[in-house]
């Protein structure tokens, strides 16, 4: 199995890093390490360098082109303002542990109060567009972090295609959209990768199951791959406690369950996903 989206290298596990990659590779889990700026782009390749199994990418993370100060699950975050540097990340991307471009996005959701909407928004699709040409150059995929933006985040990404661009396509990371939505992309050739929150019981006003438990279900094993984005979003059982790229087992397990199908079936498929996109 992969976690295909997860943040090991962060602060998170400053004191149990090393624990917690082990206890993950020897329960059979691979896992992807992903950056979300400059520093810890580059912190990701140096901890993958070191384990057979550990891969990473590089990124700007739209929550890092302005400074901002919220709370987390787990934690208090401050970010700084960040503009993507070709020529730094294009000399990230030359290890061979580096698969994918990301994760980058638009995020019109963590917007401050006190900045601008339109004109971050527009530095957001700026900064994405410097990435998607990099991942073009490259012939590497991308990691997508979208959130209350899928409409434009769609439409840039067709721009790319229909210009006979980033052939490799990549991931929407942590889906959390509708079902027409995963669809969009579903279209263009993108796949959507789902996380512990599918594993969160339904509001009461969703019934049965919760709305994105719903889209699970629609959508086609083919396009789906599975994260924890650990350490954030832990899966029931465990919620609560900070997660692990190991958990991305419940993750599977639930999938399996909402599918009707077996836990073995979405591990081959999925994984199959993974290794084809990211080329591992």
């Amino acid at each position: 199995m992969i976690d295909t989206h997860c943040h090991v290298h962060f602060q998170a596990y400053k004191d149990d890093m090393d624990a917690v990659i082990t206890r993950t590779l020897e329960k059979g889990v691979r896992m992807v390490t992903v950056g979300t700026q400059s520093t810890t782009s580059k912190k990701g390749i140096g901890v993958a360098e070191q384990y057979d199994g550990v891969y990473t990418t590089i990124g700007l993370h739209p929550n890092h082109t302005c400074e901002q100060h919220f709370q987390d699950d787990l934690e208090e975050i401050k970010t700084r303002c960040e503009s993507f540097d070709m020529e730094y990340y294009r000399d990230l991307a030359k290890h061979p542990k580096v698969v994918a471009i990301g994760e980058c996005g638009l995020d019109y959701y963590r917007i401050p109060p006190e900045v601008d909407r339109a004109t971050l928004i527009e530095k957001q699709k700026v900064e994405v567009r410097k990435q998607f040409d990099l991942a073009d150059e490259l012939n590497l995929p991308v990691v997508i972090h979208c959130r209350d933006a899928h409409a434009d985040q769609v439409a840039i990404l067709k721009e790319y295609i229909e210009a006979g661009r980033m052939k490799r396509r990549g991931v929407v990371h942590c889906f959390t959209g509708t079902i027409e939505e995963a669809r969009a992309y579903h279209a263009i050739g993108f796949l959507t990768s789902f996380t512990g929150i599918i594993t969160f019981p339904p509001r009461k006003s969703e019934g049965a199951i919760s709305a994105l438990q719903q889209v699970v279900r629609d959508c086609p094993l083919e396009m789906m791959m599975l994260e924890t984005d650990a350490p954030y979003l832990t899966p029931e059982p465990h919620r609560g406690e900070r997660n692990e790229p190991w958990m991305v087992e419940f993750v599977a397990a639930k999938v399996a369950v909402l599918k009707g199908i077996t836990v073995e079936e979405v591990d081959r498929v999925t994984t199959a996903n993974a290794e084809k996109l990211f080329g591992i």
